[in-house]
């Protein structure tokens, strides 16, 4: 049976990582090299045992809005069906929100952001 994506995702830290990929969908995804202006990455320690084995670590990237117009995240943009999307959620811990962006591209895409930055920003 065929996936249909229906999500644009896009991933600037660990979703990228090929182990986290067939541990969370159980496929690697197809992704496009994109970038999210505005914003700058810090990190946080995760301390959920099931993302730190997933990812081979407890310091993960997050993305908070930036003042300076220069700043930009790289990352890749991934198609998603509804249940990888829902597998995505679960495995983000509650640092982060689920928000819609729209990235240097054009796309508009979701992206996990610092929650703070998620509401700041108008996020689920």
């Amino acid at each position: 049976m065929a996936r249909s994506a229906h999500h644009q995702l896009f991933s600037y830290g660990t979703l990228q990582s090929r182990e986290v990929q067939l541990a969370r969908f159980g496929r690697l995804l197809d992704g496009t090299p994109d970038a999210l202006p505005r914003y700058r990455m810090t990190y946080i320690e995760i301390t959920d045992p099931d993302v730190i084995a997933a990812s081979g670590t407890n310091s993960h990237p997050l993305l908070v809005i930036s003042s300076e117009e220069t700043d930009v995240v790289e990352g890749t943009v991934f198609s998603l069906t509804d249940d990888e999307l829902a597998a995505a959620d679960d495995y983000e811990v509650d640092d982060y929100a689920r928000t819609q962006v729209v990235l240097r591209s054009g796309t508009q895409a979701w992206a996990y952001l610092g929650a703070q930055a998620a509401e700041e920003s108008g996020g689920r």
